[in-house]
């Protein structure tokens, strides 16, 4: 029969190496390093009544949550109203501009004939050279130098070419140029429409912030690179945001500035300390999985299983280390956002958003100090690995018929003509969304697309609802019963617990004290 871990401590029995302690000195070594051992597994309440020491990093979590939350719902607004004028304006742009357009049809417009693109063409010039007269908004020409920008009309066109349909012959140079000249619509490409305008956004005022002058860079464009026979057009409104040049608003005096500024100074400094502390953290940890390993060599002649040294490295600290460098990342951008040095939205809303889900996700790590939310973070972590494996299996499934679906159905159904839209397509069909409208959009077409289109639709949600599913479940559930077992049963897990759970000092019994605090290390027996 196996020998236990850990022998009882009178009789002095080793673990599996077949080593027996022959001083009270070598037994001293090891009962005073499975004590540093647990307690460097300790929570921050179990090591304040251990040590005394008081649980910074715990507080500074708390407080980090509390400004970076404040820091983000003040970032949330003030973007929210950007971006409300920037959707607004493109929907002025394009009643504006675009004749014919509606509000009620968001759908694409297109054109059939020349006479309806040439009347386009001089309905969007007319308008821009009217739109002062025509505008309700604060719209206004951008002027350089006390210039005003003028309106450009370019075309795209293939270079030399002869089209000849009715006798199915053509000669066509590939290589594509841009001019003004006047071509047949068989060799055209596309016409775009060049103009900028400039606006001020004043409802932030109302929010205590200072008003952002705006250049639109709109392009009007005629596309017509299917040569179908339908033209589509379009309006692309490319955006820039700058600080005015002159301004004064009344009854103000920035204080609402400075108090953001402050509010992301203070961000920046407790996420550059939780930054240091967590990192401190993790390197005491890696440096004690190496004593750890040695101990182990020295003492029991065997390895140190990889499992049992990854413990050592705490995922939450790696977690908050990455939350922390996206935060003050973010922050900085923000600054320059507020004193308008930069314009840059999407990036600092990916940062600081990012930055607050892991914050927010780190809170699980403090629940975990409890038992019975314990559980959940040692399913996820149990079960990880092999989740990740059944993906992966699952996804080749996925993906072959993703494939399949996009070369099949794509003529045929507008939701699998483009890959990114059969993947879309078929991962709402496995969450039971949307699949009547998909299976009658296949009705109308030829009966072997028809009857492909069924057995293709069927077969994927049969196998991935009924059977994919149901398996990813199983594995998760397997694995909660399994550590559900082993916390009743109070079996370790690995060996480095059941070492460690040889230490029976309590917390409050004053051996965890430091060589400053206590007497000696024998002296902890007495």
């Amino acid at each position: 029969m196996e020998e236990p871990l850990v022998g009882p401590k009178p009789e002095g029995r080793p673990l599996k190496g077949h080593h027996r302690w022959k001083t009270d000195k070598q037994v001293c070594e090891v009962e005073d390093f499975r004590r540093r051992l647990k307690y460097f597994f300790m929570n921050p309440c179990e090591k304040y009544r251990a040590r005394g020491r008081k649980p910074w990093k715990l507080t500074l979590q708390i407080l980090k949550i509390a400004i970076i939350t404040i820091q983000l719902v003040s970032f949330g607004l003030s973007n929210e109203m950007m971006v409300s004028f920037k959707e607004e304006s493109l929907l002025t742009f394009k009643n504006l501009f675009l004749k014919g357009y509606n509000d009620q049809h968001r759908g694409i417009h297109t054109l059939y004939t020349k006479t309806d693109v040439y009347d386009h063409i001089h309905y969007a010039i007319d308008r821009y050279m009217n739109l002062e007269n025509l505008t309700v908004g604060n719209h206004a020409y951008e002027r350089v130098d006390g210039l005003y920008t003028p309106l450009s009309l370019c075309k795209e066109f293939y270079r030399n070419s002869s089209i000849f349909p009715g006798n199915e012959t053509f000669d066509i140079d590939p290589h594509v140029e841009k001019g003004t000249i006047t071509y047949s619509y068989r060799q055209l490409l596309s016409v775009n429409i060049y103009l900028k305008l400039r606006a001020i956004n004043l409802q932030t005022v109302r929010h205590n912030e200072l008003p952002d002058c705006y250049l639109f860079n709109i392009t009007i464009i005629f596309n017509n690179h299917a040569h179908s026979g339908r033209i589509k057009t379009e309006i692309i409104n490319d955006v820039g945001i700058y600080e005015c040049k002159d301004w004064n608003v009344a009854d103000t005096s920035g204080k609402n500035d400075y108090m953001l500024l402050m509010l992301d100074s203070l961000v920046i400094i407790a996420c550059i300390t939780s930054l240091i502390l967590c990192s401190r953290s993790v390197k005491n940890g890696i440096q004690l999985q190496f004593e750890y390993n040695t101990f182990f060599q020295t003492y029991f002649s065997k390895p140190v299983p990889w499992a049992d040294r990854m413990e050592f490295v705490n995922g939450w600290y790696i977690l908050i280390i990455v939350s922390d460098t996206l935060t003050i990342a973010g922050s900085i951008l923000k600054i320059g956002i507020q004193t308008k040095f930069l314009t840059n939205y999407d990036v600092c809303s990916i940062l600081l958003g990012t930055a607050t889900m892991l914050v927010w996700v780190g809170v699980i790590r403090y629940l975990g100090f409890f038992k019975k939310y314990n559980i959940l973070i040692l399913t996820l972590r149990a079960a990880f690995p092999n989740v990740i494996r059944f993906c992966c299996c699952a996804a080749m499934i996925y993906l072959g018929y993703c494939f399949c679906g996009w070369i099949v159905l794509g003529p045929y159904h507008d939701k699998f003509r483009t890959l990114d839209k059969v993947t879309e397509c078929l991962f709402s069909l496995i969450n039971g969304d949307d699949m009547y409208a998909t299976f009658k959009a296949m009705r109308d077409k030829t009966y072997l697309v028809w009857l492909f289109s069924r057995v293709y639709l069927y077969s994927f949600i049969s196998l991935f609802i009924y059977m994919v599913l149901s398996l990813f479940i199983a594995l998760i559930t397997d694995t909660y019963e399994t550590i559900k077992s082993c916390q009743e049963d109070k079996v370790p897990v690995s060996e480095l617990q059941a070492f460690i759970a040889e230490c029976r000092d309590h917390p409050e019994s004053g051996r965890y004290l430091t060589d400053n605090q206590t007497a000696s290390c024998c002296g902890c027996f007495g």
